[in-house]
């Protein structure tokens, strides 16, 4: 999985020193001319950079919804306690093809106003700065958090299957999409939707993306917005780890206990003396278990890489933003 996040050259906003980073205020304004006392806007990134960027991350979502479309309608996992997961793994999906996409649109507009000289818009901050905070913070926090929900959907299935069962329905798989998604639509409207002008989506460096004001000369409420932002963020991926933790633990233990036992079973089944009925019912009842097995192992594998790829895109900025944040005196 690939989350679209600001590089590390972008966190320069970050830095609350005036001297280490330009104000807010020059990042929409056009190259300053040569007699100009005015702190000159920093070029831009390449734009193929960012379309190849773009183009990579949707055709590799496209792949995995392809996977993930034909596991759902295939045999094996048709009726399957896997269901609830793949349907959260297809929120996850879509809402990753769409960080590419919407996002990587609106940074290739500005990408091109910004060579024409004409900025992002006025004000330091026009619709177009709204949409693009709008929609970092929604396609930002929605995987963060419904990547939360499958780490502990996984945990509830290996170690309490029983409870799993009863609880990790589709429907209630569905509902909690929609919760998620509603909580973080809700965090990234609240800018777009503020008329007192308090709470407002700010040109981030080096003038190609815009982002909630993480640093000391925001307002409180922007910083305020931030710091739960951040929070937020950073509460889904310790959730993700630990229960992703758990699992790995519980799946270990369970190995260990299988490989144990294996031998004393089956001669205490030849010693028996089972029909040939019994028998082919244990058969049975012995390759569903190594199916589901290795179900939960490869579900695992999936949820540990999405969970190292979004620690290392996510935890420097959500870090910093939220030290920062909190540092500030309401």
């Amino acid at each position: 999985m690939t989350t679209i996040v600001p590089s590390a050259s972008d966190s320069r906003d970050f830095d609350p020193s005036p001297a280490a980073s330009p104000s807010p205020s020059h990042w929409n304004l056009p190259l300053a001319p040569p007699n100009s006392t005015s702190p000159p806007q920093l070029p831009a990134p390449p734009l193929g950079m960012s379309c190849i960027t773009m183009v990579t991350g949707a055709l590799s979502n496209l792949m995995a919804l392809v996977i993930v479309g034909r596991a759902r309608a295939g045999k094996r996992l048709r009726g399957t306690r896997a269901r609830p997961y793949l349907q959260l793994a297809s929120a996850l999906l879509l809402h990753d093809l769409g960080a590419h996409l919407i996002p990587g649109a609106l940074a290739m507009k500005l990408h091109a106003r910004q060579r024409r000289g004409l900025g992002i818009g006025p004000a330091a901050g026009g619709p177009l700065c709204q949409l693009f905070g709008a929609c970092m913070v929604y396609f930002g926090l929605s995987p963060l958090l419904l990547g939360g929900a499958m780490a502990m959907e996984r945990c509830l299935g290996i170690s309490r299957p029983l409870l799993h069962a009863r609880v990790a329905t589709p429907g209630h798989a569905r509902a909690a999409v929609l919760m998620l998604c509603g909580l973080a639509l809700l965090l990234a409207l609240v800018p777009v939707l503020d008329g007192t002008g308090g709470v407002r989506y700010v040109p981030q460096f080096p003038g190609t993306w815009c982002f909630l004001p993480l640093h000391a000369n925001g307002t409180r409420g922007s910083t305020g917005l931030g710091l739960l932002f951040s929070s937020l963020g950073l509460a889904a991926l310790g959730l993700s780890l630990l229960c992703n933790t758990l699992s790995g633990a519980a799946l270990l233990q369970r190995r260990l206990g299988t490989s144990r036992g294996g031998g004393d079973g089956g001669g205490g089944r030849r010693r028996a003396g089972w029909s040939s009925g019994s028998a082919t019912s244990s058969l049975s009842e012995s390759s569903r278990s190594r199916t589901s097995r290795w179900l939960d192992i490869e579900m695992m594998s999936q949820l540990a890489a999405i969970t190292v790829v979004s620690c290392l895109c996510w935890s420097p900025f959500l870090v910093r933003g939220r030290g920062i944040s909190g540092n500030i005196q309401f």
